[in-house]
């Protein structure tokens, strides 16, 4: 694992039950300018393997990035589990739940 990657997986492993943090959110505090997408690839590709949160991680305006049938539904009801409120159109209230 990178340096980069070790950073993006303890940003993301930061962000506890009950909030929420953005792509764009996790890079910066793994210190990437402009790293939204490797935030995505570390998810795609490690969030099994290292059992993150990836349910916690969503669009900057608080929408959730997967189609309802492809896992959106099932992030949903995650964060709804938690205690995080989330729209019919699957979108969380970032100033309510974001991650500092």
């Amino acid at each position: 694992m990178t340096e980069v990657t070790k950073r993006i997986v303890e940003a993301i492993r930061a962000v506890g039950p009950g909030a929420v943090s953005s792509y764009s959110g996790i890079a910066r505090r793994a210190g990437l300018v402009n790293g939204a997408r490797q935030v995505v690839r570390v998810l795609h590709t490690l969030a099994e393997k290292e059992k993150l949160p990836w349910h916690r991680i969503v669009r900057k305006d608080g929408s959730i990035a997967l189609p309802p049938d492809r896992g959106g539904d099932l992030q949903a009801a995650l964060l709804r589990s938690e205690g995080v409120t989330v729209s019919k159109t699957g979108k969380v209230n970032m100033a309510k739940y974001g991650y500092p």
